[in-house]
């Protein structure tokens, strides 16, 4: 069968749908998985550094900020945002704005409480 008759069952909208899908194929090299797994046990060896040091108020900013950065590295590449498309992306970045809405809306309440005043 030709190339181009491979898919001459398919509908025109069809054929679209599954050149669509064909272009979202990517396939990941194991070196990228063996850096992104050196790179996180990299920052958990700092997350560990970092809770040897006494630095006041600061170690719970500095473990999640750490924590964060992890985070994005797993989504993008185990999660494969990273090569996505850009309706993938926009949804990932709703959620995590969703998300900050309700901790901001959450942290609002807390702050604006009369603590001891009734």
């Amino acid at each position: 069968m030709s190339a181009h008759g491979e898919h001459e069952h398919l509908s025109k909208h069809d054929k679209n749908l599954h050149d669509f899908h064909d272009n979202l194929d990517h396939i990941v090299s194991p070196r990228i998985y063996i850096i992104v797994g050196a790179t996180l046990l990299v920052f958990t060896g700092i997350t560990v550094l970092a809770s040897l040091f006494d630095m006041g108020p600061w170690n719970p900013v500095v473990a999640l900020f750490i924590a964060v950065v992890k985070a994005t590295i797993v989504v993008l590449f185990f999660m494969h945002v990273k090569y996505s498309s850009k309706l993938t992306k926009l949804t990932v970045g709703a959620g995590l704005f969703t998300f900050m809405a309700l901790v901001g809306m959450t942290l609002a309440d807390y702050f604006t409480r009369a603590w001891g005043r009734w």
